[in-house]
């Protein structure tokens, strides 16, 4: 128990790291996803967006994670460690919210669109009191499975010399000859996903209660 005491205070302080890319990639990907799904109803900027989803998503988070952090820096500018990760994971993400948002928007039945011109809504007006509160019912449970995703793939880190949760439960697994610290970043992640799931089955019985 002494040594779980011991080292609680570094796997925490990398669980700090751990939720500020979790947040500030939720924070991003989510609106440009949401854009980017808007987008690939508009015929001049379908195809671009979808060889941008196409590429996202064909190819390992892990693997753009290298390229934008130790490649890019060869043709282009040269990111910081933790700027680098959180562009990669934003645009990562985003390509995935996209695709969610695109089938949540072509959920939305057309005839409330043609009443929507009817009643001479601009597109905007349609979007916003139309379109989005029902996008956001359909699409929840999508959602929030990418986000508990997210939480996993927030480990990926590592890769660009980041010390996040998992980092510090290796360190100190590797220092100490230990399995304890390992096994506390795992039940530190579980308790992590275990409160998002309870929050999201909340806002989903939030919003059905408005249905």
């Amino acid at each position: 128990m002494s040594y779980i005491i011991e080292i609680l205070p570094q796997l925490l302080d990398g669980l700090k790291l751990t939720v500020l890319v979790f947040v500030l990639t939720l924070i991003l990907s989510i609106p440009l996803g949401m854009v980017l799904a808007f987008l690939l109803r508009i015929p001049v900027v379908k195809w671009f967006v979808n060889v941008y989803v196409w590429i996202m998503r064909g190819t390992p988070l892990l693997v753009q994670l290298i390229i934008i952090f130790y490649a890019l820096p060869m043709v282009g500018p040269t990111l910081p460690r933790f700027p680098a990760a959180l562009l990669a994971f934003s645009l990562n993400y985003a390509a995935y919210f996209a695709e969610i948002f695109r089938g949540g928007i072509k959920a939305v039945p057309n005839g409330q669109l043609e009443a929507a011109k009817v009643l001479k809504l601009s597109k905007w007006q349609t979007i916003r009191y139309i379109q989005m509160p029902q996008v956001v019912k359909i699409v929840l449970p999508s959602v929030f499975n990418e986000i508990i995703t997210l939480v996993k793939d927030s480990s990926l880190i590592y890769v660009v010399g980041l010390g996040d949760l998992l980092r510090a439960g290796k360190i100190a697994m590797s220092r100490d000859v230990s399995l304890v610290p390992i096994m506390m970043a795992a039940l530190i992640y579980l308790i992590f996903i275990g409160i998002l799931t309870v929050l999201s089955k909340k806002i989903e019985q939030h919003f059905d209660y408005y249905k």
